[in-house]
């Protein structure tokens, strides 16, 4: 294509660094993953699973489909973790429900679609996110049906490192016998310390979803995805959302530059924002929730009032009652379980995926450690590139990115050119009138490399994966430039960044 073979691999170089997965992968290195065949005997599974959410259920079944005998525990009796049940899938199904609702109360008329009036039914709209989430659970179920997977419903705990002690739903015991065992047990929600969730006044994102009546006032604490997604939702139903976040920035994650205009775009949509804030004390006496507040950097405390509280913190590695401490599995101050590159703790044999271990907490991350470690375990090669893991914030509009920020490019002294597009100049956005937005992309100046892209959008979350690609194939700008896309669509503001980047888009 536009680059020489020669420049890529000097590019590559570079950035050689980034891909270590684990500053510990040679700790463990003589830990060897091992293939086996189906067994018989007192090692009846080649594989067991503790944990069904998407790191889970996916290991389970690609281990089944290289011909392992499989086990997966899986505690809470419905398939689909946190993601599926209380996380990712009924939060994108209320986001667009939602999302609809305001379209229709704002937008359609512009459109020339009247309506004499509408209204939110918020027993309806949850019956969907309901619907929704129990269908793609029956689905999983059916895919362990269809690959031979044997579900145990569960709670599971380690009796030895080939041996797992399953308490029932119904009381009972069982023990499930394997020779690999992958902990796949997920992140809960991270507490503050003096605020007790009730899941009713006080809620985790769990309550969050759950909420029978539209808060008149809603505060959110914690300004990361899960906090302006859940605020947006509530926002746009029709509750005064205010976010309280201890740091300086919304998502300290994103790009600095699309960040400040993500944050405008939400103010705009009439969310509030106390960066520097620090939650002192939370009051339920009383029918509503007084929050105690104060400068990050300390100073007078001022209140807060709200009828319901979203804390919205983060999230910390699932490991309670394991019994990791049982058979040795070591563990990092954060409460991480230490891997090596293939995913093998300091135990023979036990292994973990997810959100458990170092690495982005997210779904789609833990599906590809899934895969990746049963494929070692089955003797094969395995790999994830954590530098290359998409991040999307669901609101709207999407905020999605992938590789560098141009913060991290900057703090690695790498010479570098920023090339952007707006969605305003983007002839799609402008025919459905959707066109709030940007595309930035990060290239290393001497080879043009692409190093980080960085897209605010309606569906960004979609059109990030063209640069997902790019960054997997060591591309240039100028390759994604010279690729031919359709007319009219978004995508191709992404082609108009990159030709910016590298040198002038068309369009503007």
């Amino acid at each position: 294509m536009a680059m020489a073979s020669i420049s890529r691999r000097k590019a590559t170089t570079v950035f050689s660094s980034w891909r270590h997965l684990y500053s510990n992968s040679s700790k463990y290195s003589s830990i060897v993953s091992r293939g086996y065949s189906v067994s018989s005997g007192s090692d009846e599974n080649d594989v067991i699973v503790i944990g069904g959410g998407p790191g889970g259920y996916v290991a389970a079944i690609k281990a089944a489909q290289l011909g392992l005998k499989t086990t997966c525990i899986e505690k809470r009796g419905a398939l689909g973790g946190t993601c599926l049940n209380v996380g990712c899938i009924p939060s994108k199904a209320l986001l667009h429900s939602s999302h609809m609702y305001h379209e229709a109360k704002h937008s359609f008329a512009s459109h020339g679609v009247k309506l004499s009036s509408v209204e939110v039914d918020l027993p309806a709209m949850m019956a969907q996110k309901d619907k929704a989430v129990g269908n793609l659970t029956k689905g999983i179920e059916g895919l362990f049906k269809k690959n031979k997977v044997t579900y145990v419903k569960g709670y599971g705990k380690f009796l030895s490192p080939s041996e797992v002690s399953v308490d029932t739903p119904e009381g009972g015991n069982t023990v499930v016998k394997g020779k690999n065992i992958i902990i796949a047990t997920g992140s809960d929600v991270k507490g503050l310390p003096g605020i007790t969730i009730d899941e009713k006044r006080i809620v985790s994102s769990t309550g969050a979803l759950a909420l029978t009546e539209v808060p008149k006032k809603l505060v959110v604490i914690g300004a990361g995805y899960i906090g302006l997604e859940m605020g947006s939702v509530w926002g746009r139903l029709g509750s005064e959302v205010t976010v309280v976040e201890f740091a300086a920035d919304i998502v300290p994650t994103m790009d600095g530059e699309v960040r400040k205009q993500f944050q405008r775009s939400l103010e705009k949509q009439k969310m509030k924002f106390m960066l520097k804030t620090k939650v002192v004390s939370v009051d339920t006496a009383g029918n509503g929730v007084k929050l105690t507040l104060e400068p990050a950097a300390g100073g007078d405390q001022t209140t807060l009032e709200a009828d319901v509280v979203l804390v919205s913190a983060g999230r910390v590695p699932f490991t309670a009652g394991l019994g990791l401490d049982k058979i040795g599995v070591e563990t990092d101050k954060a409460g991480r379980i230490l891997v090596n590159h293939q995913f093998g703790t300091n135990v023979p044999g036990v292994y973990a995926i997810g959100d458990v271990i170092p690495g982005p907490m997210l779904a789609h991350k833990a599906e590809e450690d899934g895969v990746a470690c049963v494929e070692y375990i089955a003797g094969k090669e395995g790999h994830v590139d954590y530098d290359m893991v998409p991040g999307v914030v669901y609101t709207h509009p999407e905020v999605a990115s992938v590789g560098k920020t141009e913060e991290q490019v900057k703090a690695l002294g790498v010479d570098y050119r920023v090339g952007k597009f707006p969605f305003l100049a983007n002839s799609r956005a402008k025919a459905i009138d959707d066109a709030e937005g940007v595309v930035k992309i990060i290239a290393e100046k001497e080879t043009d490399r692409i190093l980080g892209v960085h897209i605010m959008s309606p569906n960004a979350g979609e059109l990030i994966h063209e640069a997902v690609l790019a960054l997997h194939y060591g591309a240039s700008s100028e390759d994604i430039a010279r690729t031919c896309h359709a007319h009219p669509t978004m995508s191709e503001a992404l082609k108009e960044a990159a030709m910016a980047t590298y040198d002038k888009p068309i369009h503007i």
